[in-house]
């Protein structure tokens, strides 16, 4: 494993911080630099520690669009999310958006702790997905496979209900070129679809809202 890999961990519930907190100090090859970190604090505390990867918590974030911006400010730090039994669409979103690790809470400590490590390396981590999808246990490295900076303006516009027409016009490309980032963007995120794109956002607000009544 990796030595000295340095870690900023995000706020998470009582009982989850705790079991981080200990995960990290226990393991000698992490450095703790700063925890329950509140969501306002995040960007701040990556800007200021420069950790080898962060912790960030679902359920806190107010949408899955704060991934791709930490990501994008701070490429050197890897992101690893932790959710409440993500499906693979959710999973496959985060890393779309530039996270590295995308894991249950239920996650046992052991493969937790394995995850950070290879995030820290660069190694795509997801949970392990059961035929057919739904939600997802154990743990699987996977390849890249974000969305490009292009293929980001094309998804936020789509988001926005946007036709096709309309984002060549704004993004100033043609339509068969608008066509054929939709493509790569629906199966980055597993999905097929407009349609699909709609149910996703919807799921992950109301997984969001969920996670921050928790």
């Amino acid at each position: 494993m990796t030595s000295n890999v340095s870690v900023v961990v995000a706020k998470f519930e009582d009982l989850v911080a705790l079991g981080l907190t200990h995960l990290v100090t226990e393991d000698a090859n992490l450095k703790l630099l700063a925890d329950r970190v509140a969501p306002s604090a995040m960007e701040r505390s990556i800007h200021q520690h420069a950790p080898d990867v962060a912790v960030l918590n679902f359920g806190s974030l107010t949408s899955s669009a704060q991934v791709f911006q930490l990501h994008q400010a701070f490429p050197k730090s890897r992101l690893v999310v932790l959710a409440n039994r993500p499906t693979a669409a959710e999973c496959n979103q985060m890393l779309s958006f530039g996270a590295t690790a995308c894991l249950s809470k239920e996650t046992q400590g052991r493969d937790v702790v394995h995850a950070v490590h290879l995030a820290s390396r660069g190694m795509h981590v997801l949970p392990r997905s059961a035929a057919g999808g739904g939600n997802l246990n154990g743990m699987r490295v996977k390849g890249s496979d974000l969305l490009t900076p292009r293929e980001a303006d094309v998804l936020e516009l789509l988001q926005e209900g946007a036709a096709n027409a309309q984002i060549a016009q704004a993004l100033s490309i043609g339509l068969e070129t608008v066509r054929t980032h939709a493509r790569n963007i629906y199966r980055k995120l597993g999905i097929s679809s407009r349609k699909d794109l709609a149910r996703l956002a919807g799921a992950e607000a109301a997984l969001a809202e969920a996670l921050n009544g928790a």
